[in-house]
């Protein structure tokens, strides 16, 4: 039977920076209240703050840093994936920790002295491990993200472009529905207008009418010119020939 292989254990580093408690553990805790993602345990002679980033096939935490604060002091533990970077991992965590206290100023202070040492220690480190490829890569990135932001800019005016040609467009839609509708009321004949084109009509055309060759000239339907003309007839305006 193979033997069942052991879970790496992540490497666990810890740092103490001199402090000063400004209020109370409580005070404290208040101001990260908050802050998502972290737990608080308060016990009289200190304040843990706790998060727990991944845990293990047993449920135990695997990625995690803890914050111990005492009256005169501040410890740091965090745990570092077997395999990662560990400059990145000490860099990510010091960021984390430096947000925290900017918010916990009025209540802890911590000696800056040894703080920014350890935060300028990190990033030598931190920027020495970077090779070439790595530097070459950012600065594709910066490069890249140049061009995206100008990007984003030009599809905001292509946008604001495309709101107007819509409004124009539907601007010009409603002028072409009014025309129409003008058109068409002009192209709509009273009965006593009608009346009046076809004797104009006839006397024109030797007392006769074509009634397919007026309906095209003047844009009226055959049924209409048959109707009228029969209401003329009726009225004795003209009269039929045999």
């Amino acid at each position: 039977m193979a033997q069942e292989e052991t879970e790496a254990e992540p490497k666990v580093e810890q740092v103490v920076f001199d402090g000063k408690l400004l209020t109370d553990f409580n005070d404290v805790k208040q101001k990260l209240a908050n802050i998502p993602f972290y737990s608080f345990q308060v016990a009289p002679d200190r304040l843990e703050i706790v998060r727990v980033e991944s845990r293990n096939i047993h449920k135990r935490p695997f990625l995690f840093y803890m914050i111990t604060i005492r009256q005169d002091s501040l410890e740091l533990i965090y745990s570092i994936v077997p395999g990662s970077s560990e400059n990145l991992r000490r860099a990510t965590v010091i960021k984390d920790l430096a947000s925290l206290l900017s918010v916990t100023k009025d209540g802890f202070q911590v000696d800056q002295g040894k703080f920014f040492q350890y935060i300028d220690s990190t990033m030598d480190s931190l920027l020495g491990s970077l090779s070439q490829s790595y530097s070459t890569l950012f600065n594709k990135y910066d490069a890249m993200l140049n061009d995206f932001v100008e990007l984003k800019k030009l599809v905001t005016d292509l946008q604001t472009s495309n709101r107007n040609l819509t409004l124009q467009t539907s601007q010009l839609n409603e002028e072409n529905k009014a025309l129409t509708e003008e058109i068409k009321s002009l192209q709509t004949y009273s009965d006593e207008a009608l009346m009046a084109m076809v004797q104009d009509w006839i006397e024109v055309h030797n007392s006769s009418i074509d009634i397919v060759e007026f309906s095209k000239a003047h844009k009226v339907s055959e049924p209409r010119v048959e109707q009228v003309l029969d209401k003329m007839v009726s009225m004795g305006y003209i009269e039929l020939k045999s």
